[in-house]
């Protein structure tokens, strides 16, 4: 993977006390008689081909708890199979869950009527799907401003807000062409375009650019990047490739089996892999894009004043090119204080893996 990952800020304390989104003890059994199966504690220890065999039921999600905090890029990740696809349609009963609990701004959403639903999934929850789901006779323009129209906005306010937002992700221009008339890429824009239309609090990717070739999905990605930090919207975001995920995730989570076997930043991910299996996912990872100088730091002795400033948040890849370039160790600079120092040799032993972080775990939120 060369993909440059780049630097972000860790999540606040702020965000952290304001979840968005709060999944607890979430499980979707497809099967007869689905709901016993989280309810017998003997069922739940069963392994996927153990649960079928005994029941004829397949769980997708198993006693799933995680936070999504206002203003991150929530990624959940897995191969085909993991449950991540059945996951987010669950956070808007798109899919029914069979047990748990799911809040949107501390309102129960298995609570919700059929009018609290549909106004949850029109106002505050949009989906992007892989499948861009376009009207093909509708124009550009009146794609993007589907949303509003089903909301009862009037046609020229619909109009002039879809026209902002048609600008706002590269399209302007093309407002009167047809689906037809698009390429995969531009497709999905318009797409991702409807679901900002109706300026929900929470934007719904479901592996949205896993069936565009390379060159356009990384433009995609660096769509949405930009989206994030110009707009601070909050994104769930579902994939099953390494390094989107690495690329757009504040925090993944990373599921097997219809499980969240491990959930924290990409460098706790990548620098503390919680088993095996996530070892493997991540073992071809160039560990300097995403390992921060936090990782290399060491106190500052009294007569090290000189050298290169690297941020915090900087990746080792960028410190170990400010100490090469100086050909001195740098300070790690916060407001003015020096919180440590990073050497050449702390910051090849991070690339090598010597440095781990503390292990994040499936239930840390």
């Amino acid at each position: 993977m060369s993909a440059t990952v780049p630097t972000r800020k860790p999540p606040t304390a702020t965000d952290a006390d304001a979840p968005v989104f709060s999944v607890s003890g979430l499980w979707k059994v497809f099967g007869p008689k689905a709901e016993r199966v989280p309810a017998d504690a003997e069922l739940t220890a069963l392994d996927p081909a153990d649960l079928r065999a005994r029941t004829g039921c397949t769980a997708a999600v198993r006693d799933v708890s995680f936070d999504v905090r206002k203003g991150e890029v929530f990624v959940v990740m897995g191969l085909s199979g993991s449950g991540k696809s059945t996951l987010v349609r669950c956070l808007t009963r798109l899919i029914e869950p069979t047990a748990g609990t799911i809040a949107i701004d501390g309102e129960d959403v298995r609570a919700m009527d059929k009018t609290r639903l549909r106004e949850l999934r029109r106002h505050r929850a949009a989906m992007v799907f892989q499948h861009f789901g376009l009207l093909p006779h509708r124009t550009v323009l009146d794609n993007v401003a589907y949303g509003l129209e089903i909301q009862g906005i009037g046609r020229a306010e619909r109009r002039a807000r879809a026209a902002e937002v048609v600008k706002k992700v590269g399209l302007e221009g093309m407002e009167q062409r047809r689906p037809s008339q698009l390429s995969g890429g531009q497709r999905q824009r318009v797409g991702l375009a409807r679901a900002l239309a109706v300026d929900p609090e929470v934007l719904l990717f479901d592996e949205p650019f896993s069936a565009l070739d390379p060159l356009i999905r990384r433009d995609m990605q660096d769509e949405v990047a930009r989206l994030h930090r110009e707009e601070g919207r909050t994104m769930v975001f579902i994939t099953h490739d390494l390094a989107e995920a690495l690329k757009l995730g504040d925090r993944i989570a990373l599921m097997r089996d219809g499980k969240v076997v491990q959930l924290g930043t990409p460098e706790e991910i990548v620098g503390s892999p919680a088993d095996d299996y996530v070892r493997e996912f991540v073992r071809d990872v160039p560990r300097e894009q995403v390992m921060t100088v936090r990782t290399a730091m060491r106190p500052a002795a009294s007569d090290e004043d000189g050298g290169p400033a690297v941020r915090p948040d900087a990746t080792v890849a960028e410190a170990i090119e400010a100490v090469a370039r100086a050909g001195a160790p740098a300070r790690v600079m916060d407001e003015g204080r020096c919180l440590g120092v990073v050497d050449h040799e702390r910051l090849l032993d991070v690339v090598a893996g010597v440095t781990d972080l503390p292990s994040s775990t499936p239930e840390a939120v």
